[in-house]
């Protein structure tokens, strides 16, 4: 049961942990692979490709040039460093050899493991990769036409909303010889070092790839949400039941064809990329490339005893260092497995970087969780869709109050209500909601170095079923993600029917950007920016009168109803009704006693007249009550009458309602 009040607590920013590789600035969140492609800085592949191959020249990029702005953001680090393109590397240079996979991916001198580990997971789902190397078998080496071959090559990134095509041409930064970055077993397999280029691009230099987040990586890679997880907070490692609800949640997104990434988290930079004596690496990301229960004991005794154990397999960017522990690769355990239930989850004996571990083990020693899931729309499919809301918006300074879109967060109590403000519904009795928050990347090459992300994040109100105009009180809160300085911030949260509105905020007053806003309901939420603050006048308004009033009615519960049903319950609702305008709350299932909590707001012409408050049993009539509205605000419970008003206390019941009303219509 909720009342109108507020209790406020002070809101914190925070930076990222340490989640991997030496950041300490980020953390994380449909796939809709349909819509445009962007092209990226103008750039159209096949045009630029055919005019390559009608002069018989290879392409070479003016946007990202073979050059140390294309490296670095300020000084080299590196030493000197040569381009060159595969045909110089190898003489049989191909996109992919065999195939793609996790093991085709080694880190390189970037401090991107975060990038690599994307990479490694998005290598195992064939329907993603082939997103982000479109047209991959026509980009592909051509031995039999030589000719054909342009130096050309073009991969495509979800970005803020929108699918961007990037093109780049094939020369790689050398040193010795060898590739600087990111790299593939095979030295004649490139599709890793070209993806990695292409990111490079986007980001502004290779130099941007150095420290990052995974989350992020996985989201340009499926247009998907990221939600990060503190195992450690969460409670995981002491909560037996927890753990075996979070074990499901993995399962059902890697399942679901989603991406998964993990992190022991480093608390110093001594601790960063430091390997304990498990074997594992702090402040590394690690790829899981499989999430499964496995079958224990051997013929048909195992089938029929059905003893399996909850596993998971884990994938080190570097391509060796592995878990030494229980379950890893050559252990003793293995011998608990028959041989083709090793083969059919392909347990291998060597240092590749790939290994099992179980899932406690696994909560035991990681700290941070990432899932991306892939967002589901399609009306065709057989698992859970989506409905999904976007907009687009900023926060933008302005002297008039009543203009200002950048208030901060609710330590700033005066501006708060000032920032965006986006209304939607939920009308199922309840609903799982996910939403995430995502800023326009200001980690990007600049001038004098790297800019930093705002701390963003946002709060969630209940209000008035009935609200069209912004909030100017705040309502009755439900919750609300973290503030952090990622490039986006992700809340899965459960909300019962009614309206709502997200209010999306940088930390800090006064500061400007532009952000996207998803919100994924499981019906359509019909969201929508609220932009007006009360009626606006027209040219009828002289004519038809002019609201002078504003009253909020917030119907908190009831008690003590008639019950009519047979088993001596009720299945009550309850409208308001003000001047021909009505709200009606959801119904609320076998009670005698519910708890309504819903409000309406009503714009009022005439002062006089009063609210009429119905309780309803599914048409049948319960009782009502007659609320006056002067300006100002009360609270009571009052009883139940007929429709006749014969007396005070005619009908069984009471019900509690608390009542706002204000002359300014900018007051609620």
């Amino acid at each position: 049961m909720h009342t109108h009040t507020h209790t406020h607590t002070r809101t914190h920013a925070r930076t990222h942990r340490g989640l991997i590789n030496g950041d300490t600035s980020l953390k994380t969140v449909s796939v809709c692979f349909s819509g445009m492609v962007v092209p990226y800085e103008g750039q159209s592949f096949s045009a630029l490709k055919r005019q390559c191959q009608q002069n018989g020249l290879l392409f070479e990029d003016p946007v990202f040039p073979a050059a140390n702005q294309s490296l670095f953001y300020q000084t080299n680090r590196i030493g000197q460093v040569i381009w060159k393109r595969p045909k110089e590397l190898c003489s049989d240079p191909h996109l992919f050899v065999d195939g793609i996979s996790a093991h085709d991916l080694h880190q390189g001198q970037l401090g991107n493991c975060w990038f690599v580990a994307a990479c490694s997971s998005l290598a195992s789902r064939e329907s993603l990769w082939q997103k982000v190397i479109p047209d991959w078998k026509d980009q592909e080496w051509d031995t039999e036409k030589p000719e054909s071959y342009a130096g050309i090559f073009h991969f495509r990134f979800w970005r803020f909303g929108e699918w961007v095509d990037v093109v780049i041409d094939d020369r790689l930064p050398t040193v010795h010889g060898e590739l600087v970055y990111c790299h593939s077993n095979d030295k004649n397999e490139f599709w890793s070092a070209l993806v990695e280029k292409a990111y490079a691009k986007m980001c502004g230099c290779y130099e941007a790839l150095d420290g990052g987040n995974t989350a992020d990586a996985l989201v340009d890679f499926t247009g998907g949400v990221s939600e990060p997880m503190d195992i450690v907070e969460s409670g995981f490692k002491e909560n037996e039941e927890k753990r075996n609800d979070l074990f499901e949640r993995v399962l059902k997104v890697h399942n679901r064809g989603g991406l998964i990434s993990c992190s022991i988290r480093a608390t110093s930079a001594a601790d960063m990329e430091a390997r304990l004596a498990c074997g594992l690496v702090k402040g590394h990301a690690y790829a899981v490339t499989d999430v499964r229960r496995v079958r224990l004991g051997h013929g048909l005794l195992a089938y029929l005893k059905s003893d399996k154990l909850t596993m998971i397999r884990l994938r080190n960017p570097w391509g060796e260092r592995e878990w030494n522990g229980p379950w890893s690769d050559s252990s003793e355990e293995w011998k608990k497995v028959s041989k083709s239930e090793r083969e059919k989850i392909g347990v291998t004996v060597r240092d590749d970087g790939e290994f099992w571990m179980t899932f406690d083990d696994f909560i035991a020693n990681f700290t941070d969780l990432i899932l991306c899931r892939l967002i589901n729309t399609s009306l065709l499919s057989v698992h859970k869709t989506w409905e999904e809301a976007v907009m687009h918006g900023s926060w933008h300074r302005h002297g008039d109050p009543l203009l200002n879109r950048a208030g901060g967060c609710t330590n700033n109590k005066q501006t708060f209500l000032q920032n965006p403000q986006y209304m939607f519904d939920v009308k199922k009795p309840e609903d799982e909601v996910l939403i995430c928050l995502q800023q326009k990347d200001r980690r990007v090459k600049l001038g004098e170095g790297r800019g930093e992300n705002l701390a963003i994040g946002f709060d969630i109100h209940r209000v008035e079923l009935n609200r069209i105009y912004r909030m100017h009180v705040p309502q009755q809160k439900v919750g609300g993600s973290v503030y952090i300085n990622s490039r986006s911030v992700f809340l899965r949260i459960d909300l019962t029917e009614g309206r709502y509105v997200i209010i999306p905020t940088t930390f800090d007053p006064g500061l400007e950007g532009d952000f996207l806003l998803r919100i994924f309901t499981d019906m359509a939420s019909d969201c929508k920016e609220l932009t007006v603050h009360e009626p606006p006048q027209t040219c009828w308004s002289g004519l038809c009168g002019y609201p002078s009033l504003v009253t909020q009615v917030h119907i908190l519960k009831a008690h003590g109803l008639a019950g009519q049903d047979a088993d001596g319950v009720s299945d009550p609702y309850v409208i308001i009704r003000c001047e021909g305008k009505a709200v009606r709350s959801r119904v609320h299932k076998k009670t005698c006693s519910p708890a309504f909590d819903t409000k309406g707001l009503f714009y009022r012409k005439k002062a006089n007249q009063p609210i009429y408050n119905y309780n309803m049993l599914k048409d049948s009539f319960l009782g009502q009550v007659m609320l006056p509205a002067e300006q100002g605000e009360f609270q009571q419970t009052l009883h139940l009458r007929d429709k006749g008003n014969r007396r005070d206390n005619d009908l069984p019941g009471t019900i509690t309602v608390a009542v706002v009303t204000s002359s300014v219509l900018t007051n609620i």
